[in-house]
């Protein structure tokens, strides 16, 4: 998709403007656009019809003019106007104008009014990200796909300030929206078609587009390691399990001062299907555990967007990916596996099988001393009980590693809510035959699956972020369609962009 930065010039046919709630007036630039169209938005405010209320629509077709078709996008209050409004309002128009047949769309919103610099590259970005995430559509598998997706968007600078920087500014956004729509259609992608293997090179392209190098284990290498909780995750499977590294250090000079520093490693769950194993999930809905490996969607999303983010650190991505069956070699309850530190696990419910193949992956990571650890995973059901679908499950002991991730979901939209992971509860997972088991009691489920991981985690700045609530969305939202969310991307390439180097 082409990206454009215009000095107040419209040139598609489609053009979305922001309005403002209880405004009569428009900005200069967008009433004089309408004069020459007819006057059709000014009349249509004026009536009423359309108040400018936070995700309000409407679209209307100029009498004359160049513009075929303006679409009215609601900023609600003016004092509400920030980036996050912008990137959401972005993201209806773009998705509107796709709806709508168009090939291209001239954004048109007012500047942002804030004290933070920059803001005309802010509010470039914010509308670049949204623009991108809202006119996304998995259409791999359809006959019939409907409109196909924009070809250019512009975004008309009424404030006349703009300069490469803001161009700049603008592509960053793009990618970290494009970031979260390779995630999505990952996540999408059904898993006759993207077994553990098919994974692996889907992380191979990624890898070469980033400038990372990848290693990708099979079961000789992870047998080698002892990462015998991962492979009897993937023993019931005809597809074997793999175990990708990726890892990228950061470019042009700026790792200037982190030689010494570790990596940040991010983890994500990588079961490209999920049927329970042999404690057997319910058929209702089972076609969506195509999406349980939305935290290896995330990483990869994330690695693809790292040369427009540029970190000061070095950041290694670890996916553990198997496919969970009932398999005649599949893992029975009561049969006791290995982890790569040693701990042995008694698996009393081989449908808990995200946190086996995770406490390998905990484990791996240990040998990179990492400056910080966090790992994404759609673990539980107990989360969306928890929580709903609008916030992600944060369980970490590290204050300042909360804060740090809390603020990047802040500034992106994907939220969290910090969770208790008191080591008491540890006790519940402790098991008679081996070290732990892997799922006890139903109450606090949630949890019961982060202080087992925590476990692993021992001696690393650790985070887990249980995205089972958040990776699938039910309903329409402004920033995603019903399905695949891609969370974490944008949260990871927010958190990690700001790092600065450690000596």
């Amino acid at each position: 998709m082409d990206l454009r930065i215009r000095r107040s010039k419209v040139a598609a046919s489609t053009v979305a403007i922001g309005v403002f709630q209880g405004e009569r007036r428009l900005d200069p630039a967008i009433a004089v656009l309408d004069r020459k169209g007819g006057g059709g938005i000014d009349a249509l405010i004026a009536s009423k019809d359309f108040a400018g209320r936070a995700g309000e629509v409407a679209v209307v077709h100029p009498a004359r003019g160049g513009v075929k078709r303006a679409i009215l996008i609601g900023l609600g209050a003016r004092r509400d106007y920030r980036e996050s409004r912008a990137r959401q309002a972005a993201a209806q128009a773009a998705r509107r104008a796709r709806d709508l047949g168009a090939r291209s769309v001239t954004l048109m919103f007012p500047p942002l009014a804030d004290s933070a610099p920059r803001p005309a590259g802010r509010l470039a970005a914010a509308l670049a990200e949204g623009a991108t995430l809202g006119h996304w559509k998995h259409t791999a598998y359809l006959r019939d796909p409907g409109p196909p997706p924009l070809d250019r968007i512009e975004i008309a600078e009424q404030d006349g300030k703009g300069d490469r920087a803001t161009a700049t500014d603008a592509a960053r956004g793009a990618s970290i929206g494009e970031a979260a729509c390779l995630a999505r259609d990952l996540a999408a992608t059904p898993g006759q078609d993207l077994t553990p293997e098919m994974l692996a090179q889907r992380a191979r392209e990624v890898a070469k587009s980033a400038g990372a190098k990848i290693e990708v284990l099979g079961v000789p290498q992870m047998e080698r390691l002892g990462m015998g909780a991962l492979l009897g995750v993937g023993r019931g499977s005809v597809h074997p399990p793999r175990f990708i590294v990726l890892d990228r250090a950061p470019q042009r000079g700026r790792a200037k001062g982190a030689g010494g520093a570790g990596p940040i490693v991010v983890i994500g769950k990588g079961v490209t299907f999920d049927t329970g194993g042999i404690s057997l999930k319910p058929r209702e809905n089972m076609q969506k555990m195509k999406y349980d490996m939305s935290g290896a969607a995330a990483v990869l999303g994330l690695f693809s967007a790292l040369p427009a983010v540029e970190p000061a650190v070095r950041v290694v991505g670890l996916i553990p990916s198997a496919e969970n069956m009932p398999g005649g070699r599949a893992l029975k309850p009561g049969d006791i596996v290995r982890a790569l530190d040693g701990t042995t696990i008694e698996v009393t419910n081989t449908d808990a099988e995200g946190r086996l193949i995770l406490a390998d992956a905990l484990g791996y990571a240990r040998r990179s001393k990492p400056r910080a650890v966090v790992d994404l995973a759609t673990l539980t059901g107990a989360i969306s009980i928890a929580l709903g679908h609008l916030a992600a499950g944060m369980f970490t002991d590290d204050d300042g590693l909360a804060a740090e991730l809390g603020r990047a979901a802040e500034r992106t939209g994907e939220r969290l809510w910090r969770m208790p992971l008191w080591d008491e509860y540890l006790a519940e997972m402790k098991g008679d035959s081996a070290d732990l088991v892997n799922s006890a009691v139903p109450q606090g489920g949630a949890i019961l699956g982060a202080v087992f991981l925590k476990h692993f985690a021992r001696g690393m700045r650790w985070a887990h972020l249980d995205i089972a609530s958040t990776a699938w969305s039910p309903v329409d939202r402004p920033l995603e369609r019903r399905g695949p969310t891609g969370f974490g991307a944008r949260l990871l390439l927010e958190w990690i962009g700001g790092m600065k180097a450690e000596s």
